[in-house]
């Protein structure tokens, strides 16, 4: 379920406050957080690898992202990977690696 702004910042002071270890991931982590704020964790899926994922929702101290960001965002649509993936039963695959040519960090305002 997403959560507001307030929240999520919440989020992101306890990580810091917690942090320990390069602080490059920490940054990627929280941007993570942020980009999927507006783009949604599916959007996020199909950009990062699971093991990624994974990596920076421990850094911030979450399970899932789906505890704090929505499905789909209001800019997913401008995510080339998910406009590849949008309306098909690919997604899982895709996320997995079984689809190749999907993941893909472009985005464009078109």
């Amino acid at each position: 379920m997403p959560v507001n702004d307030q929240e999520i910042f919440g989020v992101i002071d306890r990580a810091v406050d917690n942090f320990n270890g390069n602080l490059d991931e920490l940054e990627s982590a929280i941007g993570m957080l942020i980009v999927g704020r507006q783009y949604g964790w599916r959007v996020i899926m199909l950009i990062h690898s699971p093991g990624t994922v994974r990596k920076y929702c421990k850094i911030l101290n979450i399970k899932h992202l789906r505890e704090l960001l929505p499905e789909v965002g209001v800019l997913a649509h401008r995510s080339n990977a998910w406009r590849l993936v949008e309306g098909t039963e690919n997604f899982w695959k895709a996320v997995r690696g079984q689809i190749r040519g999907i993941r893909t960090t472009r985005a464009e305002k078109s």
